[in-house]
């Protein structure tokens, strides 16, 4: 018997590659985007294995709705895809907080309410994944994606506890981060409304990279789909699986600071234990 994925932004990118590749291994996916509408290729390519769904991830009532249907008619959640995303390009002092908490919407709560739902399924199983769309900015950041890191720093810190917490319950929890990919990231992008002249240089330079970059990644959404696949079948999966060479080079850089940080300010930053 196959898998049953719910798999959230289905419609396209790393969505539509998740489907793909599980329908071609057997499965069934409920593929959720919030127009079902876009998914009726995917519908009438594999009407036995996909089903579409409407979900805004952002409508937590919605989500609870949805996985107790889903849940209802298949008899379980094999998989639960925490993939719907967009990106954000602004200086950390040009992002207001309406654009901080949309974003954490859409890239925490809107994954912990769907993950909240599925776990009771799944801990009545014992058996279940989770995989979070998290992403090299997952790890670390740069200029102009600070608001866009922040909610993949936070995704990523709940994700590591929560496979701390259901591992033991034989639930595995992935953390993917990608670099760049050829999906449709760059242009679902949003924008600080204002922009400050002393960020042209930083800021600036990030967000040409996006508005151009869209089409030119080196990245391909059905290899990332099929690494995916195979860490959910490796008898010891990683909790994190960086995808792209641009992701694994970048990660090692940032961890390589940080060992030289703690090296250069380890006697410092010890010695600040209360005096006997």
């Amino acid at each position: 018997m196959g898998k049953v994925w719910l798999i959230t932004g289905a419609n396209s990118g790393f969505g539509r590659a998740f489907t793909e590749a599980a329908v071609a291994a057997g499965d069934v996916v409920v593929a959720a985007a919030r127009r079902a509408g876009t998914l009726d290729e995917l519908v009438a390519a594999h009407p036995d294995q996909v089903e579409a769904v409407t979900l805004d991830v952002t409508d937590h009532a919605a989500v609870e709705r949805v996985v107790g249907q889903v849940a209802e008619r298949h008899g379980r959640i094999d998989v639960l895809v925490n993939n719907a995303g967009r990106t954000h390009v602004g200086s950390v002092e040009e992002t207001g907080d309406a654009e901080l908490r949309s974003l954490f919407d859409v890239h925490v709560f809107g994954p912990a309410a769907l993950t909240r739902a599925v776990l009771p399924h799944m801990r009545a199983r014992r058996s279940g994944a989770i995989v979070q769309l998290s992403s090299v900015g997952g790890q670390m950041s740069m200029a102009g994606f600070g608001a866009y890191s922040a909610t993949k720093f936070a995704l990523e810190g709940m994700s590591e506890a929560l496979a701390a917490e259901v591992g033991p319950l034989g639930i595995r929890v992935l953390i993917v981060e990608p670099g760049a990919f050829r999906t449709s990231l760059f242009g679902n992008h949003s924008l600080s409304e204002g922009t400050i002249a002393d960020y042209a240089d930083t800021v600036g330079a990030t967000r040409a990279y996006v508005e151009t970059g869209g089409g030119t990644q080196a990245g391909d959404p059905a290899k990332a789909a099929a690494a995916v696949l195979a860490a959910l079948d490796a008898d010891e999966p990683p909790l994190r699986l960086a995808l792209g060479e641009d992701a694994i080079d970048t990660i090692h850089g940032h961890l390589d600071q940080v060992r030289a940080d703690l090296a250069a300010w380890d006697k410092v930053g010890r010695d600040t234990k209360l005096d006997a």
